[in-house]
């Protein structure tokens, strides 16, 4: 694990009082996952696709990004769901419409990755519909197509 997720992971870890440092940097996010909201639980994704972006830099497929920042994620002992499937709900029926979502971490925190020379309004429709079929609040639209990942984050709120 990369030193920008792990200082992010530590910086939420010293805000919990039952846990040392050395435990929290040892054993991960996985004893205190509980009580994470979607906040602490962005700000430890950020770092790990921080780090993801700066050992990989841009250029790649998304599919590359999104395999390393599931590492990374798993990792800091977050619990991921790769390619979640989303089905709509039209009148009592489900359909199986084929929308995935990238990543979601802790079932709280919907992460979309992407691979452009520019965000535009239909990616952030994209994790707005993710939000409002999963009754997620958060979500994270990432771009590893920029030179610094700050530049290509944007978060969504529902």
């Amino acid at each position: 694990m990369g030193n920008t997720c792990l200082a992010a992971d530590r910086a939420i870890a010293q805000s919990y009082t039952n846990l040392s440092a050395e435990q929290a940097g040892k054993h991960g996010v996985s004893q205190r996952k509980n009580g994470m909201k979607e906040n602490e639980i962005s700000k430890i994704i950020i770092g790990c696709a921080i780090e993801v972006h700066k050992q990989l830099g841009p250029g790649l497929l998304e599919s590359a990004y999104q395999e390393c920042l599931f590492y990374e994620l798993k990792q800091a002992g977050l619990e991921v769901q790769k390619e979640k499937p989303m089905p709509i709900v039209y009148k009592e029926v489900k359909l199986d419409h084929g929308y995935r979502i990238d990543l979601l971490v802790e079932n709280k925190v919907v992460v979309e990755i992407k691979s452009v020379e520019e965000l535009n309004d239909v990616h952030t429709a994209q994790v707005l519909t993710y939000l409002k079929l999963g009754n997620y609040k958060l979500g994270l639209l990432l771009n590893f197509h920029v030179s610094v990942l700050k530049d290509g984050i944007k978060r969504i709120i529902r």
